[in-house]
């Protein structure tokens, strides 16, 4: 026989295998996963909204995450990062969440599908974006597009919580709680960090009128081209405010035509005006006017008219937005009654609705663009198919250009236009822009599928040298004279407005087993260790009790 004894058989194997081995190797069969490629995942994800408006802060305010994912049914505290679909996460939930919880990661659509929601979909998707923006958040709030690994996570995460665990008996519940996945949430993103360099940029550029340019009545034509909505980074604003751009830039290629020949060589000037930090209280339109207004080469007040063109795009009315009704013969009035006609002869059934809005100062915002230069005693007025400044569209992440019908901006396009030539003609009736020269449906197309097709928000394009700038300063150039890049720059003691970063990140997602595992875990690794123990302890006995069986066996065979 190999070995005499029980003895020397324990002694071979403490030599061969050490102890260690028998309590290490199981330990890390166990321990390790099955695929350990899929214990962890990454996904990009974006911050909500986070800024300073002349002090008051605005937005979420954490960034941190490293807490346990529970979906909305089975979270309870503020251990707990919520993970819920938009489709499922209502205000009351909101609201409760923010107080109670540690963090929320909201799950979107995917992007190509955020265009086919129902209209019930969309109504409740503002309303949370309403609610989320009406006063600032103590917890870190992010936002992630759906993928199949998403869905995997938030069916895992179903399957832990309390009304799924009712299902069934108490033993298959157990059974539920044991094999079910937890996951860990991480955002090592830093904390929120006040970017320390912001540049809002104004373009603009001026069409001389015919005769001594000083003398002659201006109309100052304005869009602000930066975006807003909840998240930073998924703020496309197509109608608010890419389509206020593209429309200016089409009106700015028409009437250059105009003063270019010396036959319709009006006695007007026109300014062309493109301002940065428009729902930032307009703060590039405070800029300019303080350049223009207040400096060395101001406007004269009797004699100029600031046009702000905002969410154009819509098919329905036009409103006229004001903050105090024209008087009959005033260049306000004029301008109404020339868009009434020039809106008759586009379409009989277009209206120009006035809508007139008291300035409320009392309001941490302005409601309108005009009403910032109604304020220099600048006459103002804002063209938008949208009836209230309080309408959430304007600031959404739903404002895309999927949701933007561009013949309607074409034909609101046209309606302004002529207004505008009818006006600076002194003209009542006939029509100025035919299809020789008319307004330029692609040109159109071209701009808000650039425009919209990035993100615009203040907080993004508020740099030097962005390349939304450029390419709008580029397009004026072609069209207008003494094209001009001015930047409104924050006060470091006392800021306007201060914006935080990170706008975009990367949320990591661990899987873990839940605590119930790991006790029974435990019970499993004490149970094999104690085995172990006694077999060693016990191994002469275990032995000869085996040899004597063997020896039996083999009697009756031989």
């Amino acid at each position: 026989m190999l070995f005499g004894n029980a003895d020397e058989i324990l002694d071979a194997f403490k030599m061969v295998v050490p102890y260690y081995l028998l309590i290490a190797l199981p330990l890390m069969i166990i321990i390790s996963p099955v695929n350990p490629v899929a214990g962890a995942q990454e996904f990009p994800a974006f911050r909500m909204q986070q800024y300073d408006l002349h002090g008051v802060p605005h937005g979420c305010r954490s960034s941190i995450v490293s807490l346990d994912g529970r979906g909305l049914s089975s979270w309870s505290s503020s251990r707990h990062c919520v993970l819920a679909r938009i489709e499922d996460l209502t205000v009351d939930l909101y609201r409760d969440i923010r107080t109670r919880a540690g963090a929320l990661l909201v799950i979107l659509p995917k992007q190509e599908e955020m265009a086919k929601l129902s209209d019930t979909a969309k109504q409740h998707i503002l309303s949370l974006e309403s609610a989320m923006m009406q006063q600032e958040t103590q917890i870190p709030v992010y936002f992630s597009h759906w993928t199949p690994e998403v869905q995997s996570i938030l069916e895992d995460i179903d399957e832990i919580s309390p009304a799924s665990n009712q299902k069934g008996t108490a033993a298959e519940a157990m059974i539920n709680q044991i094999s079910a996945n937890g996951y860990q949430i991480v955002v090592g993103a830093g904390h929120p960090s006040v970017r320390s360099e912001i540049s809002i940029a104004n373009i603009h550029g001026k069409l001389v009128g015919n005769g001594h340019e000083d003398k002659l009545p201006t109309v100052v034509v304005t869009a602000h081209y930066d975006s807003f909505a909840v998240i930073p980074g998924e703020s496309y604003g197509a109608n608010s405010n890419a389509a206020g751009v593209a429309m200016l830039l089409e009106l700015a290629r028409l009437m250059s035509s105009l003063y270019s020949d010396t036959r319709t060589h009006p006695r007007y000037n026109l300014v062309f005006l493109l301002t940065g930090g428009g729902k930032m209280n307009y703060q590039g339109s405070k800029k300019w006017l303080e350049d223009q207004v207040d400096g060395e080469n101001a406007l004269p007040q009797d004699s100029t008219y600031v046009l702000c063109l905002d969410s154009i795009a819509g098919s329905g009315p036009i409103y006229y937005h004001v903050s105090k009704p024209p008087k009959e013969g005033s260049v306000g009035d004029r301008l109404v009654k020339s868009l009434n006609t020039a809106a008759e002869q586009e379409e009989p059934t277009t209206a120009v609705v006035l809508n007139h809005k008291k300035i409320n100062l009392a309001e941490e915002t302005l409601a309108w663009e005009h009403e910032r230069f109604s304020m220099k005693r600048l006459p103002a007025a804002t063209l938008s198919t949208v009836k209230s400044h309080k309408d959430f569209a304007r600031s959404s992440i739903l404002d895309t250009k999927d949701q933007l019908d561009i013949s309607s901006l074409a034909r609101n396009t046209r309606v302004v236009a002529e207004a505008l030539g009818k006006h600076i003609f002194a003209l009542n009736s006939g029509k100025i822009f035919s299809d020789q020269l008319g307004v330029d449906e692609n040109s159109l197309q071209m701009w808000i599928d650039y425009l919209a097709s990035m993100t615009r928000a203040t907080h993004v394009v508020s740099h030097k040298n962005h390349q939304v700038v450029g390419a709008l300063k580029d397009a004026l150039t072609k069209y207008l004279k003494g094209v001009k890049v001015t930047y409104m720059v924050p006060d470091r003691r006392d800021p306007e407005v201060a914006f935080y970063d990170p706008v975009r990140t990367i949320v990591n997602v661990y899987s873990v087993k839940p605590a119930i595992f790991d006790l029974i875990l435990t019970f499993a690794i004490v149970a094999y260790l104690l085995i172990i123990y006694l077999v060693l302890q016990n191994f002469s006995s275990i032995y000869s009790l085996s040899a004597s069986i063997v020896g039996v066996r083999k009697n009756k065979s031989d």
